[in-house]
């Protein structure tokens, strides 16, 4: 496993998110040396939903109105079906996640966490998957996107359901460990 000792890792989240696809990428990042942040619109502690019910509660580190990507190198994007719909509706959430695709900074998208990149507007011709679900919105967005357990797109990592998390996992932490993918 690569060294990620001197990268920073966003979580962007809302109320909602798919516990394990939150859990399983911040301890895999986290062994791997990396300093997560869970960041949220919210401060204080924000709910999982895992499932089929709600889930546990976890802390936020940094609320998003007191970051800039420019302290991130590489950003998360957990689902569940209530988390990106809230973000996506969130012009600062949409700006954020704007900055790290601009830059070429790697991005990591599981389930239904492609929502918000199609709010950015920057996804037209790159390739990714998603839960099924979302294949027509991202089609409609100029996406490329294909069944795949994990895609990977200069910097831009995206998986389908919590049963491609190691698959996920693994090519999150190499693609964060690439760091700026400057064609992308």
């Amino acid at each position: 496993m690569a060294s990620l000792s001197n990268r920073k890792v966003a979580i962007l989240t809302e109320e909602g998110f798919e516990q394990v696809e939150l859990t399983s990428p911040k301890h895999t990042l986290e062994a791997a040396g990396a300093t997560v942040h869970v960041i949220s619109p919210k401060s204080g502690t924000i709910k999982a939903w895992d499932k089929t019910n709600w889930g546990i509660e976890i802390n936020v580190d940094r609320q998003l109105s007191e970051v800039s990507p420019d302290d991130y190198d590489a950003l998360v994007l957990p689902g569940g079906v209530l988390n990106p719909d809230k973000l996506r509706q969130n012009k600062d959430a949409v700006a954020f996640a704007s900055a790290f695709l601009d830059e070429g900074k790697p991005v990591a998208a599981i389930c239904h966490g492609p929502q918000l990149l199609i709010e950015t507007g920057l996804i037209k011709g790159r390739r990714l998957t998603s839960y099924p679900s979302l294949q027509t919105d991202l089609k409609n967005a100029g996406a490329d996107w294909v069944d795949e357990e994990v895609v990977v797109d200069q910097g831009l990592v995206t998986s389908r359901r919590p049963a491609d998390l190691d698959a996920f996992n693994r090519k999150a932490i190499e693609e964060i460990g690439e760091g700026v993918h400057h064609d992308a």
